[in-house]
């Protein structure tokens, strides 16, 4: 019988990318190429699962208005060092965010303006849907119209 793995033993989900960067060479290296063949729907649950770590959005909300070093993160995001570096990889295989060393220091920066606008629609739609919420408390707390 084979044992049981569990969600923890799972590979996370490499990057199209990254996975087209470390493959063997093919006949084309372009890695938009390698990514024509695959589904949008797919490469957008990519992009998601990579946003789906609220550590990993308090980084890019940070990331967004400036490049900074992980001495800088760290007291900004609220995590510890190891997790940082942790979550900081997960961005960086997902080609979310791009990686400069300068002597001792590492800096970080979004690779894609457009990522602030992702952030800025997500934060729309929560404070649409709390504000349609807030409206249907408050009509339950007025009771049953007259």
């Amino acid at each position: 019988m084979t044992p049981r793995r569990s969600v923890r033993d799972a590979t996370p989900p490499v990057s199209p990318a990254r996975t087209a960067r470390n493959a063997a060479p093919a006949a084309t290296t372009d890695v938009a190429g390698a990514d024509a063949d695959r589904p949008i729907s797919e490469l957008k649950a990519e992009l998601f699962r990579a946003l789906a770590h609220p550590g990993r959005i308090r980084i890019l909300e940070r990331l967004v208005e400036g490049e900074r070093s992980v001495g800088e993160l760290q007291p900004l995001v609220g995590l510890e060092l190891s997790h940082l570096s942790q979550q900081l990889g997960v961005l960086r295989r997902a080609d979310l965010v791009t990686a400069r060393k300068e002597g001792t220091s590492v800096f970080y920066s979004v690779r894609d303006p457009l990522l602030d606008d992702v952030l800025a629609t997500a934060r729309q739609l929560l404070i649409s849907s709390l504000t349609e919420s807030q409206r249907l408390l408050s009509d339950l707390h007025r009771g049953p119209s007259s």
